[in-house]
């Protein structure tokens, strides 16, 4: 069943534009939950729409927590676009996860326990958030997505991931996300000291396949 936990007040500020918009759940709550998973909707989707990749998953201990972007978008240009272009979406969208992930530290479910997941725009989130916030997380999951910034953007991010699984899916010929920026990605997550399992899936499109969802399946039912 489909829960909203966060209400939206209905005001937006220029400096957070995604504050107050709806986070919807599914599963147990996080106090009952073996894990949580941040599940990050792409552009023009919503945290409803991202919420139903969880019926493809067996996993009843895990909570599913999607929340939902200002007009249905994290940021409104590329994410290859200049940093400045997509402010201050990315820097909100960025305080959303912190925000979550902050809230369930105070219900008693620390990072380690809790899985950064996202497709499209909102895997792009999703990563950039995590090289910002390099720690131990029970996993990260890009599905068609890669690190923000244009060509040549210094990754200089701080941090170790001590050893968090990192699984990076996406196509060779995807027409939103270059296979060179989901290789850096890898790169930069494994110089950071995370176990990346990247698979590049031949004219694939942009979508999720049956792979995926097997190889994230035994990423979440790993012993931790």
């Amino acid at each position: 069943m489909q829960e909203k936990i966060q209400q939206n007040r209905g005001v937006e500020s220029r400096e957070h534009p995604h504050e107050g918009q709806p986070v919807l759940r599914r599963g147990p709550s996080v106090a009952n939950a073996r894990l949580v998973v941040i599940l990050v909707h792409g552009r023009g989707d919503s945290a409803a729409g991202i919420l139903g990749l969880s019926d493809a998953f067996t996993l009843p201990d895990v909570a599913w927590v999607a929340p939902q972007a200002a007009g249905n978008t994290w940021y409104p240009y590329s994410f290859l676009a200049p940093m400045e272009q997509n402010e201050p979406g990315i820097t909100s969208g960025l305080r959303v996860i912190h925000d979550l992930l902050a809230a369930f530290a105070a219900d008693g479910m620390p990072p380690e326990r809790v899985v950064l997941m996202g497709f499209s725009q909102g895997a792009c989130l999703a990563q950039e958030y995590a090289a910002r916030n390099a720690q131990r997380y029970y996993a990260i999951v890009g599905l068609s997505g890669g690190l923000i910034g244009p060509p040549r953007t210094p990754r200089d991010y701080e941090g170790s991931f001590d050893e968090t699984p990192v699984f990076l899916g996406c196509s060779d010929i995807d027409p939103h996300i270059p296979l060179e920026r989901v290789n850096e990605s890898a790169t930069v997550f494994r110089q950071m000291g995370a176990s990346v399992d990247e698979r590049i899936y031949p004219r694939m499109g942009h979508t999720v396949n049956d792979d995926e969802i097997a190889a994230v399946q035994a990423l979440l039912t790993r012993p931790a």
